[in-house]
């Protein structure tokens, strides 16, 4: 078995291989960013563009930035913490082995120098940076690697945790071959597994932080980690203070600088009303605010304040059907919500240039996402005939019946974006139209997670998947793993999306996962209709004049770290 090889210096240039066997992987990775985006045909990203802040002048170090969003963090273990403004947190205070560029998709060094990886996508080998410590002092090393994987791949039934299987599939151990070196073993091919690596969920944690059951690890003062932040005061549903780590030296390559941290401290304000926050930015009560209501956009920017949008990548905001339930287990019904409501009117009267009307279920910001345009176009008059060969037949009321049963599709969303529930009223206002009365339940995150535990309640859930790795599809949509679309084993698909969604999970060549990739988006839109993407989400912040560098990691997460204010 051949191991593939890749060395970076930790000023990010690659140093010439020695003639072996072995190829580097990060080259590898690199190059399947790439080549897949040019596979596919990959639009320009919506990435905040270092030039929206051009002259800015040099960086000052100092201040406090205030900073405004819409949700409580509650949870902010780096593992578990999951929401936006959770993960947000833990963007800023704990690193990862592996750091993906948010505006080329690659995948860099970060607490890793370098990786080996074998040719079945089994075996991951870590050489560490030997010069990282933690908040407590204590050092990172191989063994730190190995308490996190181990945690995070299986979790810890006596401390109430569980594992983080979506993103560790197969996953069966780790080993510290020396202080600084750390083995990773899967029982399958995990070709997305170094983009996992950079994600939110797999930040690194301290010895004594993993000692902790679920609830207490949640808790700022127990949570020990190696970033350039740490949290010294949560005041739950009002703010969340970060304090910069003096000290901090092992920044990624690609970001801007190294070093500390510019900004002194990061208070992290709960304003839950759009128009609050907004008045708050423009009073001077904060710096910048995230959540920005779309209609707020322009006026702010008349006004002198700077909108940084960046798309979200991973699957986009999408309608999952629930293939087990009355009546969206018909994919006559599925076909016509896909083809019942238009995608130019959400454009025009909803959204705005932060945003993207979805071209497949991929954001167009993850390589291997292929332009599905031509396929979610409407057609309401096709629509009503695919019902009407269906045997729906328009009602009294004119929302369709069959077999004496109304064609009501209820829909779980989440309100933690802005656009959200203004595009679901427009689609249902849409779909009315056809006969269809879309019922929505469009709720803040805590009751959407109570509800979505609610069994044979919903046809449809809406939501997205931060990912910017193809292997979001399997992730998502696998009958083995989330099974949005709940494909029972007596489904005659389900063998074939085990197959089909696998299939992006087990190559790194760039052509043939880019074949897998199309294949997966087409068997979800098209072939079964198992999901209708509405909108590529966004995050956006609107930031005051004084305020430069703001920007996001590959998740679309804000990050701090080369934040800088002008001196008060």
């Amino acid at each position: 078995m051949t191991l593939r090889r890749f060395r970076t210096s930790m000023s990010g240039r690659q140093s010439t291989p020695r003639p072996s066997r072995r190829r580097g992987i990060h080259l590898l990775f690199t190059a399947v960013t790439a080549t897949s985006l040019l596979l596919t045909g990959c639009a320009a990203s919506t990435v905040a563009s270092p030039n929206d802040d051009a002259d800015a002048g040099e960086p000052v170090s100092g201040g406090t930035l205030k900073f405004a969003l819409l949700d409580a963090p509650a949870n902010l273990d780096p593992h578990s913490g999951g929401s936006y403004p959770e993960s947000l947190i833990t963007s800023n205070t704990a690193d990862k082995l592996t750091y993906q560029n948010p505006e080329t998709g690659a995948i860099e060094p970060w607490l890793a120098k370098s990786w080996e990886i074998n040719d079945d996508l089994t075996e991951f080998t870590f050489h560490l940076r030997d010069d990282v410590t933690f908040n407590d002092g204590t050092k990172f090393d191989a063994n730190s690697v190995v308490e996190n994987f181990d945690i995070l791949g299986r979790g810890n039934e006596a401390l109430n945790i569980p594992a983080v299987t979506a993103y560790w599939v197969g996953y069966q151990n780790t080993v510290a071959l020396d202080p600084y070196t750390a083995k990773v073993t899967f029982d399958r091919p995990s070709a997305g597994f170094l983009q996992a690596l950079s994600h939110y969920f797999s930040g690194i944690v301290g010895h004594s932080t993993l000692q902790l059951n679920k609830a207490d690890r949640a808790l700022p003062q127990n949570i020990v980690t190696t970033g350039p932040f740490t949290v010294t005061e949560h005041v739950y549903q009002q703010k969340t203070v970060l304090t910069k780590r003096e000290g901090y030296n092992w920044a990624p390559a690609s970001r801007k600088h190294n070093g500390d941290a510019y900004l002194d401290t990061v208070e992290i304000d709960v304003i839950p009303e759009a128009s609050v926050r907004t008045g708050a930015l423009q009073s001077g009560d904060v710096d910048a605010i995230l959540d920005v209501n779309s209609t707020d956009e322009q006026p702010l920017t008349a006004a002198g304040y700077r909108i940084v949008p960046q798309l979200i990548p991973g699957r986009d905001i999408a309608f999952d059907f629930k293939t087990d339930q009355f009546p969206t287990n018909d994919q006559s019904v599925r076909e016509a919500i896909k083809l019942g409501w238009s995608r130019d009117a959400l454009q025009k009267t909803v959204l705005t240039d932060s945003y993207k009307i979805s071209s497949s279920v991929l954001s167009e910001r993850v390589p291997g996402w292929k332009d599905c345009s031509s396929d979610l176009t409407e057609d309401q008059e096709k629509a009503k005939q695919i019902l009407d060969d269906a045997g729906w037949k328009e009602g009294s009321d004119g929302i369709r019946e069959k077999d004496g049963q109304k064609l009501t599709v209820k829909l779980l969303g989440i309100n933690n974006l802005v656009i959200n529930k203004p595009a679901y009223e427009l689609i249902q206002q849409n779909l009315k139209e056809v006969g269809i009365d879309l019922q929505l339940n469009v709720l803040p995150i805590p009751d959407y997670t109570a509800a979505s535990k609610q069994q044979n309640t919903w046809n449809i859930t809406a939501a997205n998947t931060s990912r910017g790795d193809v292997s979001v599809l399997e992730q998502t949509y696998s009958p083995l793993y989330t099974n949005a679309s709940r494909i029972q084993k007596d489904n005659p698909i389900y063998q074939e999306a085990v197959d089909t969604l696998a299939a992006v999970s087990a190559t790194l060549d760039p052509d043939k996962r880019a074949e897998a990739s199309a294949t997966a988006q087409d068997f979800l839109l098209n072939k079964y209709v198992l999901s209708v993407p509405v909108y590529n989400p966004a995050q956006v912040t609107a930031v005051s004049p004084s305020v430069h560098n703001v920007e996001y990691e590959a998740q679309s997460r804000n990050v701090f770290y080369d934040t800088w204010l002008d001196p008060r």
